[in-house]
């Protein structure tokens, strides 16, 4: 028989994290969509998105949904209620009772300290165990609080068996700094500067990033602690040019992906977090430079009249992993759309 030990030192998966959406379960239209919608990560919402009186209801929804449908073309995470609620517990026993071997990670909102994600896991952990389940469902947390931000780095610590993502909670974190905020994730002309007075009197006002030191902090202690750190919402589905925006910053400072509130923003998410071809051509004359020059005995490998340095090379070799994971997502989602062409075909 395998022993609990056993299976729970298994290496932690390495997943695609491009888009992440978040579905109701209280919504069972939207649910039986979800996996054909091209998101990475499906996210089955108990929390924010399900009013109190749903709250039973939503939980068989989801339950419902994850043994009924295929979800073979996405990773599927959900999102349980705080741990400061009664729904919490709930939420956790049942799900993963019911249909915990087509679940591949939790979601746990407004982590605040260690002590949650232990909470958690230790329950995961007997339930795993009674139930023999095949394998570890992981973890990942919403930093949405000022606590929770000033406890960022010993959450990541706190199970790192299990933790595979930090999620940047905007809405909740803008709320408990009473921040004053125009959108969901979006910017306020009121966060800005203004230039010293031109000869002629004239200034210029520049625009600030207002969630700057928390995408930042996040960023920083997820690559620390070996964690993705992922962007959470655009509020304005309606402006596609702002979610873009809004994605490419949390890019440039690390992040691997971003959630999607609406199912039009999961191809902007899967745009900017899928490496561009530029980069990628550059990526694989550097691994193959490397090559040459191991095969020649070479230490040091230059590329158009540069030094590639080891911190050159490892950041080569984990984009071009990313890539070989989106590659395998495209031609999986390509095969299914012949069988489906196929069979319709037959009718």
């Amino acid at each position: 028989m395998t022993t609990p030990i056993a299976r729970m030192t298994t290496p932690k998966p390495s997943r695609l994290h491009r888009s992440e959406l978040a579905v109701p379960g209280s919504n069972v239209r939207m649910l039986e969509k979800a996996p054909e919608l091209g998101a990475d990560i499906v996210m089955l919402d108990l929390e924010d998105a399900v009013a109190p009186d749903d709250k039973a209801q939503a939980r068989l929804n989801v339950i419902s949904a994850l043994r009924e449908l295929d979800w073979s073309r996405c990773s599927v995470s959900l999102r349980i209620n705080g741990l400061d609620t009664h729904y919490c517990y709930r939420d956790i026993v049942e799900v993963v009772e019911e249909a915990g071997q087509h679940l591949d990670t939790i979601m746990i909102p407004k982590v605040s300290c260690a002590g949650d994600v232990h909470l958690v896991a230790t329950l995961l952990t007997q339930i795993e165990d009674a139930m023999r389940l095949p394998r570890r469902i992981g973890i990942s947390v919403l930093i949405e609080t000022a606590l929770g931000m000033v406890n960022c780095e010993e959450i990541a610590r706190a199970c790192p068996e299990r933790m595979e993502a930090m999620v940047f909670g905007v809405a909740d974190y803008a709320a408990s700094l009473q921040s004053h905020t125009t959108s969901i994730g979006g910017s306020n002309a009121d966060y800005a500067v203004l230039t010293d007075p031109r000869e002629d009197g004239g200034r210029e006002l520049h625009w600030g990033d207002q969630w700057h030191y928390a995408l930042s902090r996040i960023a920083v202690v997820c690559r620390a602690y070996h964690l993705r750190p992922i962007d959470g919402p655009f509020g304005d589905f309606t402006d596609p040019e702002g979610y873009l925006a809004s994605a490419r910053r949390a890019a440039v400072l690390g992040y691997e992906g971003k959630w999607a509130i609406h199912p039009s923003q999961v191809p902007l998410a899967n745009e900017v977090f899928t490496p561009d071809p530029h980069v990628v051509e550059k990526t694989r004359r550097i691994i193959a430079a490397m090559r040459e020059a191991a095969a020649e005995g070479k230490g040091a490998v230059s590329l158009d009249g540069r030094l590639i340095d080891a911190a050159s090379i490892r950041m080569a070799q984990t984009l071009l992993a990313k890539l070989e994971q989106i590659e395998e997502r495209q031609l999986a989602a390509e095969r299914d759309e012949e069988r489906r062409r196929r069979a319709g075909s037959r009718r």
